[in-house]
């Protein structure tokens, strides 16, 4: 699936950027987010030797995923970096309740690749929901210069903690 960039936000870096989520499982979600084009113009934190839960990734070029089971409110944050950084937060409602989440990824990075598979078996209440998620990615160029691409944008300024971004779902995988 290919992102966009938000009208308002406009990159000068030429880039497409796509990302794959597969539920093949009812307890697990992988998404692969893939950056390419123009890689010198963006910053891309380098990778760290281990993987940590750092705040504020956002604030420079990051994945990010929204996932919250159709038809309740609540949801799940996560922010990946290219640098292995992540972060992980659950939200009751939009943009309210905010806490830190105990969802930690198994992921890397590959050149413009990052990919990231999650266990959800500690949340059994999304085991058998339809999931609801929105996919996004944030650009930062080497100019300073933010862009915001997501699957879909809602009207007025980048938010992807809208409702409207929540564009893509996932049904609930056959049990075996």
């Amino acid at each position: 699936m290919l992102l966009t960039c938000h009208p308002d936000t406009p990159c000068s870096a030429d880039l497409l950027i796509s990302v794959d989520a597969v539920r093949s499982q009812p307890g697990s979600l992988y998404l692969r987010f893939i950056i390419d084009g123009e890689m010198d113009k963006i910053v891309l934190p380098p990778p760290r030797r281990t993987l940590g839960r750092t705040d504020g990734l956002w604030q420079t070029t990051c994945c990010e995923a929204f996932l919250k089971p159709a038809g309740r409110p609540d949801y799940l944050e996560f922010n990946l970096s290219p640098s292995t950084a992540w972060a992980s937060y659950h939200f009751d409602d939009y943009r309210t309740g905010m806490r830190v989440a105990d969802v930690v990824p198994n992921f890397d990075r590959v050149g413009g690749i990052v990919q990231a598979l999650f266990d959800f078996s500690g949340e059994p209440d999304l085991q058998e929901a339809d999931w609801q998620l929105g996919l996004s990615v944030v650009i930062e160029e080497t100019n300073g210069t933010k862009s915001y691409w997501a699957l879909t944008h809602p009207p007025g300024k980048p938010d992807f903690h809208h409702p409207d971004c929540f564009a893509l779902t996932l049904g609930a995988p056959p049990a075996a």
